[in-house]
Parts: C-alpha cells; sequence; structure tokens
C-alpha cells in the first residue's frame, strides 16, 4: 500500500508540465542518438550534464533517463532498417530484424519492438519501485567496510561482465581508479599525479573522460569506418502483428522482461548484457534454432524487451547503493553530484519526490516513446541519409562546447581531446572503456570509504573479515574472480559474447 501511495506522488510529480516537457526532450534526444550510429548515450548525457545546472534536479534526471531508455527504442529502428544498431544493445536486433525488413516484415519488426520494449519498462518500472525501498534500508545498515567491499565485488563483475579479455578489463579498471585520485588528498592536503599542472590541482573532471573515451573516440571510430548503410528501400507498411506473430512473440517478451530485469541489477550488466544474453536464451529454446539469423521474430521480441528492461533496473543499485554499474550510470552520478545529492539509501528518505518522481516518469516516458516512435519511423530513417562527413564536425562542435561550459577554461578541451586519442588507441587493442570509466568514478568513494573502515578499526585490515557482510562480498569477489580465470570457463565467456555477433 505504501508502494502505491509513493507513486502517487511520484505520478503528481512526473505529471507537471515542466517535467512533461523534459521527460519528452529525454525520449526524443535519447531515440535520436539511438538512431544515430556512433553517437551514444554516454557521450549525450556527458555533453548535457553542464545544461543541468540551471534545472530543478528532477526534471535533470528525468531527462537524462530518457535518454538512456530512449536510445534502446532507437537503436532498434536501425538495426531492422539499415542493418547498422544505433546501441551496442540493438546490435543482436540485426541479426533477424534485418532478414525480417528483407522479406517485407519491417512493420512487423518495429511494432514488436517497440511494443516489447513498452511492456518490458512497464514492469521494469514497477520493479524499480517494488525493490528499492527495502534494498535502501538493507543499504542503511552498512558501513565503511560494507561500502568497500560491495564497490570491490561492484568492479569485479564489472570486469567479468565486460566484452574482451579479462586481463585487459582489469588493466582498465586499475587505470580508472589511478586516473580518479589524480588532484588534492581531502584528507592530507597532498597532491597526488599533478605534474605541476595546476588546472590537475582540483582532478580530471568525469566530463572530459567520459566525453573522450565514448564521444569523441566513437566519432573518429565511426569517420574511419567505410561501412555502407543498406537501408530498407520497401514501403514500410503493417505496423501491427499477425495472431501466429503474436503467439510466437509474447513468450520471447515475457522471458526477455525477466531476464532483463535481473541482468540489470548486476554490476556491467544493463542493457547491452540482457540483449545478449536473451538471443541466447531463445535460440536454446527454439524448436527450431536454424530459423535464428533468417528473421525469426523471437530473435527481435527477446532481445528488445531484455534490453530495456535491463536499461531500467540498473537504476536500482545506482538509487538503492549509490553504486554506478555501467557507463551510463557513472554518468548520472555525476548529474547527481551537480546537484549536491548523494546517491545512495538516503535519496528515498530525504528527497522522495526526486526518487518516485524518476521512477514514475519511467512509465509515462515509455508510453511517450511508443506512441511517438512509431509513426515518426519515416523521419528517422531520413536523418541516415545526412552525410557523416557533415553531421560528425557539428557534433564534435556540440560536444566541445558542453565542455568547455563546465568550468569555462580550455583546459577541460584539452583534456577531453586526449582522452579521445586513448579511446581510439583502446579500440584499436580491443580495450573496453567502460570498465575505466567505472574505476574513475568509483575510485575516491573507494579510497574514502576504505580509509574510514580502517580509521575505526585503528589500522587494523582484518576488520573487512570482522564484519560478515563485507567477508562474504569479498569473499565472492574473489570467487568470483578465480573462477573466470580458468581456461575452461574464460574461453566459453569469450564465446557468450562473440558468437551471435561473428
Amino acid at each position: 500500500m505504501d508502494v502505491l501511495q509513493h507513486l502517487g506522488t511520484g505520478f503528481g510529480v512526473a505529471l507537471t508540465q515542466v517535467n512533461l516537457m523534459y521527460g519528452l526532450v529525454g525520449a526524443l534526444l535519447g531515440t535520436l542518438i539511438g538512431v544515430l550510429p556512433g553517437i551514444g548515450p554516454v557521450a549525450t548525457i556527458a555533453m548535457l550534464l553542464p545544461t543541468t545546472y540551471a534545472l530543478p534536479p528532477v526534471s535533470a534526471l528525468i531527462m537524462l533517463a530518457g535518454i538512456y531508455y530512449g536510445a534502446q527504442y532507437g537503436g532498434s529502428t536501425t538495426a531492422i532498417l539499415v542493418n547498422m544498431p544505433g546501441e551496442t544493445s540493438s546490435v543482436v536486433t540485426c541479426l533477424d530484424g534485418y532478414q525480417m525488413a528483407r522479406r517485407g516484415q519491417a512493420g512487423a519488426a518495429l511494432a514488436v519492438a517497440a511494443l516489447g520494449s513498452f511492456f518490458a519498462g512497464s514492469v521494469a518500472t514497477v520493479f524499480v519501485a517494488a525493490f528499492s525501498p527495502p534494498l535502501s534500508e538493507f543499504a542503511l545498515k552498512f558501513g565503511p567496510t560494507e561500502y568497500f567491499a560491495l564497490m570491490v565485488l561492484g568492479l569485479i563483475g564489472a570486469v567479468i561482465l565486460a566484452s574482451g579479455s579479462i586481463v585487459k578489463a582489469i588493466a582498465m579498471i586499475v587505470l580508472g581508479l589511478l586516473l580518479g585520485i589524480v588532484g588534492t588528498d581531502v584528507n592530507s592536503g597532498a597532491q597526488r599525479f599533478v605534474f605541476d599542472v595546476p588546472e590537475l590541482v582540483d582532478g580530471i573532471g568525469v566530463v572530459a573522460v567520459a566525453m573522450g573515451l565514448f564521444g569523441f573516440a566513437e566519432i573518429v571510430g565511426n569517420v574511419e569506418s567505410r561501412e555502407k548503410r543498406q537501408v530498407v528501400s520497401a514501403k514500410i507498411k503493417g505496423l501491427w502483428l499477425s495472431r501466429k506473430q503474436f503467439r510466437d512473440a509474447a513468450p520471447a517478451v515475457v522471458r526477455g522482461t525477466a531476464l532483463g530485469s535481473f541482468l540489470g541489477l548486476l554490476p556491467g550488466g544493463g542493457a547491452m548484457l540482457s540483449s545478449f544474453a536473451s538471443y541466447t536464451l531463445e535460440k536454446k529454446l527454439a524448436k527450431d534454432p536454424s530459423q535464428f539469423g533468417k528473421g525469426a521474430i523471437q530473435g527481435v521480441a527477446g532481445p528488445e524487451s531484455a534490453n530495456n528492461a535491463g536499461a531500467q533496473a540498473s537504476f536500482i543499485p545506482l538509487l538503492t547503493l549509490g553504486i554506478p554499474e555501467n557507463a551510463v550510470m557513472a554518468m548520472m552520478v555525476g548529474a547527481m553530484t551537480i546537484h549536491n545529492i548523494q546517491p545512495g539509501p538516503q535519496v528515498i528518505t530525504s528527497n522522495p519526490e526526486l526518487f518516485w518522481g524518476l521512477v514514475a516518469s519511467m512509465w509515462i516516458g515509455n508510453l511517450m516513446l511508443v506512441v511517438l516512435n512509431l509513426p515518426m519511423i519515416g523521419m528517422w530513417i531520413k536523418l541516415l541519409t545526412v552525410p557523416y562527413r557533415l553531421l560528425y564536425p557539428a557534433i564534435l562542435l556540440f560536444c566541445a562546447i558542453g565542455v568547455y561550459s563546465v568550468n569555462n577554461t580550455s583546459m577541460d578541451i584539452t583534456m577531453t581531446a586526449l582522452f579521445g586519442l586513448l579511446g581510439v588507441v583502446f579500440a584499436k587493442l580491443d580495450c573496453e572503456p567502460a570498465p575505466l570509466l567505472l574505476g574513475f568514478v568509483l575510485g575516491p568513494m573507494m579510497e574514502e570509504n576504505l580509509r574510514r573502515a580502517l580509521l575505526l578499526s585503528r589500522g587494523d585490515p582484518m576488520t573487512f573479515i570482522h564484519h560478515p557482510i563485507s567477508a562474504v562480498m569479498l569473499a565472492a569477489a574473489a570467487t568470483l574472480l578465480v573462477i573466470v580465470l580458468l581456461p575452461n570457463v574464460r574461453k566459453r565467456r569469450e564465446e557468450a559474447f562473440h558468437e551471435e555477433i561473428a
């Protein structure tokens, strides 16, 4: 009953004229950056962070959240019609969605993607509303030892669930942790890793890191690519499903929603992991797996439901524990910090309008996306005819303006360019940058909790073992790391990430 009352409060906040407008702006921007390959939600949120200074905290978070789950919708449109995923979570949608479009079933593929995403988003919103309060109450019992152990477990989870080499993922985490402690130590006042550069005394800004690694580097990578866009030229009609298609798709939507809601909670999880896992599950359960890759509707329904559920479920660890589990959530931490909001269990009790307003806005935003996206498909596809040589310089200009406006210093643009160059190098070396950003955001928090725990225990490192919760989490982290380093497990892990897109 309390949840219903709180949701009533949330809808009262989300349905105000201002918040509805920003929710719509977020949904439209999310769809736009999902449609345009090479512009992810991380770069977009990083670019828009400076603009949220002037917004109320609730409106800012509603808009940024809309960008995140709106990108999942937009990514499916280009995956189905152009065979080019606008978002990484839409990679597997290309496999069957584009084949359906080539067979004249583009309308059905787009419809099942939109309706499956709406169903999954609605269920995931209920999931967030139901599980966040009890989890938040449990988190209030956490001390510095538990928080440090939780962050260690989160980073290990991000390593395990990152695509590519385990060793490379660990290296990226460590580099992120080192970059996170650049600047002045708040406890001793000592300057660390500043190399006599005055601009580094206050540390490296999260906007510069995110924009460089995900924005600039992605644009350079796409400019290098000569991949042609194979647009389906046939007129799209019949934006609905036949009875048989509905019967085939409905179970996949339900399974994808359940899987995405669970995987969205895991560190390093979210939309991408959920969509890959759902496709694998649907292929295993199918009566005729050979149809996958040739236009099986389950190959669109499951992953598209899973990625939307995973995107919204990933808000639970952020809002209840204060732990970002992927790169987008790390940017949301930055947005909350701008407004002097400490993400964590106290958000629900100290700022209930913000928490429940954000939860209610997710359902409203998903409804907006269904109503807006299907009629506007023609317009989104026309955007893809804009030459990249014109599109990307404009995006780079807006990125540079956004970075500069944070502190009004050219040093931030220089740092962004350096991280962009670093991102290009990482892409050449097959190193995923998301673990670096997680390590960068969590590094200062880990250090603070480590110091606090050791201070309270008078320097005794065994304090992490003496506290049962932290001991269990550290043991789980160590066990996961040992298991995933076993040759057989490591081989199967790599196959799970790559076999579907090979």
